[in-house]
């Protein structure tokens, strides 16, 4: 937790860089319409000014204007190569466009799958730390605008060193996979459940008070009771946690700290000091 800070202070992600694609695949879809609009325009004026100078009768009387019919050729191809110019250039810019706009997209696909495997644990499917760190500030800043509670439990896994001591690292592996199943069963939807590595965990629950965490803790106890009658295994699993709120203006990385610190305590059974 002490990395916390220097951590969200890590230059962009690659989530800062989808929103980057996103927003410019909006402008090129605004400068395409903008090119259509100016071509449409163009043409529009072209063929006024061709209608004017080739039947004058519907725009002018005979007496105000005259025109030299040995011009008339000229005038007509002059103003259709413009026309056809113009339609080139459009054309040009529209295939750039196109192209832009592909290699965007590509690059957000790519990086949505590279995105997508990058904040997911392997072994336990739960977010990772490297997602923690994405995601945390986001609802740290929902909970400053709107002014809602936030809650953090951080938990650790009983013994899981003498598990993977005794019953070699393989079962150590399947012990998480087993809990974090559990974890992802027990909170709600809307709560966040984060692998920190190890047989650490974090859940983030939003629009929870401190208060309101006891019915969580205890569905997961009984959670996990349940899964040691059930599992046949020769070991089982337990958990001690620790629980702070996160307050407007507050610190982050202490309110962090704080949970940590309340976890350790319980662990080791120490009497707490304020």
């Amino acid at each position: 937790m002490s990395q916390v800070k220097e951590e969200l202070a890590a230059q962009p992600s690659m989530l800062v860089r989808t929103e980057e694609i996103q927003q410019q695949i909006q402008q090129i879809s605004g400068r395409d319409l903008q090119l259509w609009s100016i071509g449409i325009l163009v043409i529009l004026v072209l063929t006024g000014g061709m209608l004017a100078f080739v039947l004058p009768n519907l725009v002018w009387t005979q007496r105000i204007i005259h025109i030299d019919q040995t011009y008339l050729p000229q005038l007509f191809f002059g103003l259709v190569s413009l026309v056809l110019l113009f339609n080139i250039y459009l054309l040009g810019q529209k295939l750039t466009l196109n192209a832009t706009r592909k290699a965007l997209i590509r690059e957000l696909v790519l990086n949505e799958r590279l995105e997508s495997l990058s904040l997911i644990d392997p072994l336990t499917q739960l977010l990772n730390r490297r997602a923690m760190n994405e995601l945390i500030p986001r609802e740290v800043s929902r909970a400053n605008r709107l002014g809602s509670s936030l809650s953090f439990m951080t938990i650790d896994l009983n013994g899981f060193r003498a598990i993977n001591s005794q019953f070699g690292n393989v079962e150590g592996d399947t012990a998480l996979a087993e809990f974090a199943k559990i974890l992802k069963a027990v909170f709600r939807g809307g709560d966040v459940v984060f692998r920190q590595g190890g047989d650490e965990f974090l859940v983030a629950m939003p629009d929870t008070g401190e208060e309101q965490v006891d019915y969580p803790i205890q569905r997961l106890q009984q959670a996990v009771e349940n899964w040691n009658l059930t599992s046949k295994r020769d070991y089982e699993l337990s958990f001690a946690w620790g629980i702070a709120s996160y307050s407007t203006g507050s610190d982050l990385a202490d309110v962090l700290r704080a949970a940590d610190r309340k976890l350790y305590q319980k662990k080791h059974k120490l009497v707490p000091v304020f």
